[in-house]
């Protein structure tokens, strides 16, 4: 029990607890006399009091199939620890009182602990006007259990179900007895991440970092209603923009014989009507659409009925959908990227992990569901990244109706590659995932992988992002989020986005033939706020000091999102994040929602800023001067003294000195320096290069390891990173040329013993680095952000990064050549062919 944040009890001083300065403890939902009470958390929200056993999420949480009969069954129910093999407690009153649809780890559920399996009970009674066996079946819905669940009514099982993410039904008419009280039982299973399964960032116990207190049992409403026997079980609904349609495939039970008719209304006015079978795709006519958007999220309302053969309605659902439509455009800088409803906009996104200090994976009310989302529209975003996990329903009918273009992720399993015993698991969901939302118009992106979580193998991770778009076309598919980071297994070429991650950033990749480029996450700038922090402390990826210190650091960071968009082509940046989350302090608002963290003011301003000017226009793009002609270059060091501690430049007379002992030797071409790996270099004591422009840098080295260490052959000192890295990747095993996060990447390791010509180049109009290796093109990168004029050195033999001295060269280097442009690859064969 902690005993720092914000109270979430009434008693918690009568139980010795402290509540800390500046905060106040909130009053605690009556029990109702149902035995039930809140737990105790560190934070609390605004909508923590709020909840009790008489309106746990009381609204219809299905806004898409909507029913006027229906009965909500959220509230207080028995709960007890589940011993496996266990016999169902039919008949049996449970030990304990949960808050039904709040995990059992959570404060709101009043249980506030880990149990790997769990039973839930309950009793109901059917509406006698509902006429259930009379034409009328029970339909039980849950909105989600975690994670595996089997479902009893009077002791017959009803239902069992595998997923975290998935909703799940039951026609349990038949186990019904008589009109009385009947009696429902739940039996949930969830190891987390002792198994495969998908699981998100949930973890049994937090890191204190990036992985926070899982959520076990129900988590998403529980309810019921009745049906007819042939009724409307779901509806697909997909905007046709260029056709003027809406196209319609209504699922039916029991629908032989029967019809299916569609309305569409703008308000008060029908504006289409189809009329045709279940089951079968129908085209409901739209004429003059009036186009979602997030500046405009128009939607439709939508009435679907089921007829007989005399036109006597059978069934009525209601639902709502707008029409828009996602792809890609050339800008006028001849990029693709991202355009909604056939016009470029960037989709300026805040990360999402909808998590809850008080409800943990679930909103403690349908107000606080809606709040994040409202925040990021007040902020100037016009799109969220629901990161590694799946909201209810409510979530994206607010992200519907608020206008907020939505890159829905599936959730991970652990960071490993998955267990092959659980790589068909995943799949299912992911598949099931998109079918259970293919109707939010929010979604405009399905993203399968995180930075390589899961992942197996590089041509698997395309083949599902292959079978993502045939199973929906209609929305752009990131194969692989953070493409370039972590635990990924590589670009697999597949999908309609190449996705990278930087922080700080923002990431800059550029549009690759049919994929566009998008920044997946950046930013991550942190603030500490007393009283409001889960474990009173944490981290970010850069804290700072103060609140307009931050916003400072967000405006910068945003900006440069502007110059990445233009000078890139990337086509949108996801900045994390909304909130804190338990350890993680980045949030523009702390984890209790109860404190902004930042001048939003400002915040706004940059954000629309972004999206006016990131818009594909054309980009005057310096052109360098043209440089220095021929291939002796601007500075050359022979190193052919016979000893000594000073290198000659023959050119401009830049001598460089030896240091620690670093010493002539016989080389490539008479002599060279030989250096230890450790403590020797070379330094020309001024910078050579102009970073700001175009460069290459040229030389002949022989490695005497090849291992998992960096080495640097050439670099020019930054203020805290080098400008740029001739060098040895020790993490590819292979030569580079390098900025700090940007490689571009020789094909094979090289051999140690064997003399190897490199050239460096930065070409600034294409925007990328380039290596050559004994003359011919070996590997490029996109680097296409100016980079800032020279700050430090340039040297010969180690690099620099996080401000110290780095990446020694354990070998010997001959023949440097620095060039101040970009040399062409015929000069860069005849370079090597001279062995000059």
């Amino acid at each position: 029990m902690r005993r720092f944040g914000r109270i979430l009890v009434a008693g918690a001083l009568a139980a010795g607890l402290t509540i800390p300065a500046g905060a106040a403890a909130a009053a605690p939902p009556a029990d109702g006399g149902t035995g039930w009470h809140v737990g105790i958390a560190p934070l609390a929200t605004k909508w923590t009091s709020k909840v009790g056993p008489d309106n746990a999420l009381p609204e219809y949480p299905r806004p898409q199939l909507t029913r006027d009969k229906w009965q909500n069954l959220n509230g207080v129910w028995e709960f007890a620890r589940a011993d496996a093999g266990q016999a169902v407690p039919a008949g049996q009153t449970l030990g304990e009182r949960v808050l039904v649809p709040y995990p059992i780890e959570s404060a709101l559920s009043g249980i506030q602990r880990h149990e790997d399996r769990m039973w839930y009970r309950r009793t109901f009674t059917v509406p006698k006007n509902w006429k259930v066996g009379e034409g009328q079946r029970l339909q039980l819905h849950f909105g989600a259990v975690d994670y595996d669940a089997k479902v009893f009514v009077n002791g017959t099982q009803v239902a069992t179900h595998r997923g975290g993410y998935d909703g799940f039904d039951a026609d349990v008419t038949d186990a019904l007895q008589g009109t009385g009280t009947q009696e429902l039982i739940v039996w949930a299973e969830d190891l987390t991440d002792a198994t495969g399964q998908p699981i998100g960032k949930q973890r049994r116990t937090s890191d204190h970092g990036i992985f926070y207190q899982g959520s076990s049992g129900i988590w998403r409403t529980v309810w019921m209603e009745p049906v007819p026997v042939a009724a409307v079980t779901g509806l697909s609904t997909t905007p046709d923009v260029a056709g003027g349609a809406l196209k319609l495939t209504a699922t039916v039970a029991n629908g032989a014989g029967l019809k299916v008719k569609a309305v569409a209304r703008d308000g008060n006015k029908v504006v289409g009507t189809v009329t045709g079978a279940p089951g079968t795709e129908l085209r409901l006519a739209v004429p003059k659409p009036k186009l979602w958007s997030p500046d405009n999220p128009f939607l439709y309302d939508l009435q679907v009925t089921l007829v007989d053969g005399g036109n006597k309605t059978v069934d009525t659902v209601g639902s709502y959908f707008g029409m828009r439509q996602i792809g890609t455009a050339k800008g006028a800088d001849g990029k693709l990227r991202i355009a909604l409803n056939g016009k470029i906009l960037f989709n300026l996104a805040n990360l999402d992990q909808g998590f809850w200090p008080d409800g943990l994976y679930t909103a403690p009310t349908d107000a606080a569901l809606k709040w994040d989302l409202e925040q990021d529209k007040a902020m100037g975003f016009n799109a969220v990244r629901k990161h590694i996990k799946v909201e209810p329903d409510r979530w994206y009918y607010w992200a519907d109706r608020l206008g907020l273009m939505v890159w829905q992720d599936m959730p991970a399993a652990n960071t490993g590659p998955i267990p092959e015993a659980w790589r068909g698991q995943f799949e299912s969901e992911l598949h099931e995932m998109v079918r259970e939302h293919s109707s939010f118009t929010s979604i405009v992106a399905w993203v399968p992988f995180n930075e390589g979580w899961g992942e197996w193998d590089r041509a698997a991770t395309g083949r599902i992002a292959d079978d993502v778009k045939a199973q929906d076309p209609t929305r752009l598919v990131d194969a692989h989020s953070g493409v370039n980071c972590c635990n990924s297994h590589g670009d697999s070429g597949r999908g309609d986005v190449v996705d990278f991650h930087q922080y700080l950033g923002p990431a800059s990749p550029a549009p690759a033939g049919d994929r566009v480029s998008i920044d997946g996450e950046h930013g991550g700038y942190g603030l500490k706020t007393s009283n409001h922090m889960w474990f009173g402390d944490g981290q970010a990826y850069e804290m700072e000091p103060d609140s307009a210190t931050l916003t400072r650091k967000y405006v910068e960071n945003q900006e440069a999102v502007i110059t990445s968009a233009k000078r890139c082509g990337i086509s949108a940046s996801i900045y994390t994040q909304i909130t804190d989350v338990e350890a993680e302090l980045n949030g523009f608002f702390t984890y209790d929602r109860q404190v902004t963290k930042m001048d939003l003011k400002q915040v706004k301003k940059v954000n629309q800023k972004i999206i006016a000017q990131a818009d594909g226009s054309i980009t005057d793009i310096p052109q360098p001067l043209p440089g220095t002609p021929g291939l002796t270059g601007v500075t050359f060091y022979p190193l052919d003294e016979a000893n000594g501690t000073v290198a000659a430049d023959t050119v401009a007379g830049n001598n460089a000195n030896l240091v620690g002992g670093a010493a002539f030797v016989p080389a490539h071409n008479a002599n060279g320096v030989s250096l230890d790996g450790a403590t020797q270099y070379l330094d020309t004591g001024k910078p050579l290069l102009n970073t700001a422009s175009d460069y290459s840098a040229a030389a002949w080295v022989k490695l005497d390891r090849a291992d998992g260490g960096f080495q640097t052959v050439v670099s020019q000192d930054g203020p805290s990173n080098s400008d740029f890295y001739l060098q040895y990747s020790g993490a590819d095993q292979r030569f580079a040329m390098s900025f700090a996060g940007v490689r571009a990447l020789a094909p094979v390791k090289p051999n140690v013993g064997q003399w190897y010509h490199l050239v460096g180049v930065r070409d600034t109009v294409k925007g990328e680095l380039r290596l050559y290796v004994d003359g011919e093109l070996a590997g490029t990168a996109s680097a296409c952000l100016p980079q800032s004029g020279p700050t430090g050195n340039t040297v010969i033999g180690r690099g620099k990064y996080g401000g110290n001295p780095v990446d020694y060269l354990d070998g010997t280097v001959d023949q440097v050549h620095l060039y101040d442009r970009a040399l062409g690859a015929d000069e860069i064969r005849q370079l090597y062919t001279s062995n000059n």
